[in-house]
């Protein structure tokens, strides 16, 4: 190919949504409130608020839909949204095209509260991307942490 790939962006959902019906809530539901009242008699009232209040929160967010982040790679770096993740900041990158939900780029960063960027990608953008990073930072085998595979499992 003669003309390398200087940019590609795309649209996608910042997560995978699944539809929650009303035995996911009675569930949550159930499961927060036994833990709460159980915290509560073993005499940790504090443990128990925070129980109730995560189970709120979790409510919450379970029911909210996911909003739909710009993402590009270009030869400056990966941007998820208004980030920049500048190359000299990564180490090494997978494409996983075997995931049930699509292929997705994974990213390891040298951040300390961030060392995983997972985007996914669309499939008409696969080689071209694969192209452009791999001119940049090298390609190591990453696989998805279990605790995101075992959240996407309970529709998170």
């Amino acid at each position: 190919m003669d003309e390398q790939v200087k940019s590609v962006s795309w649209e996608a959902y910042e997560h995978a949504h699944t539809e929650k019906g009303s035995d996911w809530f009675w569930a949550l539901g159930i499961i927060t409130i036994a833990v709460t009242v159980a915290a509560i008699l073993l005499g940790n009232v504090l443990f128990g608020i925070l129980i109730f209040v995560a189970g709120c929160v979790t409510a919450l967010h379970a029911n909210r839909e996911p909003q739909i982040i710009e993402h590009a790679v270009t030869s400056r770096g990966v941007q998820v949204g208004e980030k920049m993740y500048p190359y000299s900041t990564l180490d090494v990158f997978y494409i996983d095209e075997e995931d049930p939900l699509g292929p997705q780029l994974l990213i390891r960063s040298q951040k300390l509260f961030m060392p995983l960027i997972i985007m996914p990608l669309p499939e008409e953008y696969v080689d071209d991307i694969e192209e452009l990073v791999a001119s940049r930072i090298p390609e190591e085998f990453l696989e998805e942490p279990f605790a995101n595979k075992l959240l996407e499992f309970f529709g998170f």
